[in-house]
């Protein structure tokens, strides 16, 4: 893998994993209490406190990442595209995409591409039916793993899967669980996607998925900004 710095500030880890594609993660217990920006309040009123919980850290990290990246954008409304992920209104040439499970939170931004990220808790028990739902014929080299490295390997896998089809903006109707990914891999390719996963410095699984660009898919992580 290349020589990778990283960035933190503020409770999120933010980097650049390959040129324009920027990546933060943080924990949603300190997210949600960051200032909201107004619509992004408006919208939590209607949703349970659970999910508003979610919603905000979600929103403020991403928006933490807009003002590191493209502070222009920080400001503009957040709405959803036509397959539900969001989309910057005014500005749909810019990626974005938010992630979350437990207390972990991510963001993801692309001027000029798609993006997706995805963050996930291992499971407590993968079962036989996930493992080879997610992992086909590569389930049984995970198998033989001790349980907890089982589920730690089963959940990068997914967030590879998860990110590469919120880049392509179809969901679980892209049925994830069918792109091959190899266990243990740092980086690949899915269609015209690209995709890369934070192994070296995320404790929490995370990945990210983007659109390739002529020429730039050698897959060289570049500086983070701070």
């Amino acid at each position: 893998m290349d020589a990778v710095t990283a960035g933190t500030a503020d409770d999120a880890l933010i980097l650049e994993v390959a040129p324009g594609v920027w990546v933060a993660q943080g924990s949603r217990d300190h997210w949600r209490h960051a200032a909201p920006h107004p619509r992004d309040l408006a919208r939590a009123a209607a949703l349970p406190e659970w999910r508003a919980a979610e919603f905000l850290a979600g929103r403020a990290l991403l928006r933490h990442l807009l003002r590191a990246t493209v502070p222009e954008l920080a400001g503009v409304p957040v709405v959803a595209g036509e397959r539900g992920g969001p989309l910057l209104a005014g500005a749909p040439d810019t990626g974005v995409s938010v992630s979350h499970d437990g207390d972990a939170v991510a963001a993801a931004v692309a001027p000029g591409r798609r993006v997706g990220v995805d963050v996930q808790l291992p499971p407590d028990r993968p079962s036989e039916a996930l493992l080879r739902r997610c992992l086909g014929a590569r389930a049984d080299a995970v198998r033989e793993l001790p349980e907890a490295r089982r589920a730690v390997e089963l959940a990068w896998v997914w967030t590879v899967q998860e990110s590469c089809v919120k880049a392509a903006g179809t969901g679980l109707s892209g049925r994830p669980w069918t792109i091959d990914v190899r266990p243990g891999a740092l980086r690949g390719r899915w269609r015209e996607y690209e995709w890369t996963s934070l192994r070296p410095l995320s404790r929490t699984p995370l990945s990210c998925a983007f659109s390739a660009r002529e020429g730039t898919s050698d897959g060289t992580w570049e500086t983070p900004c701070r």
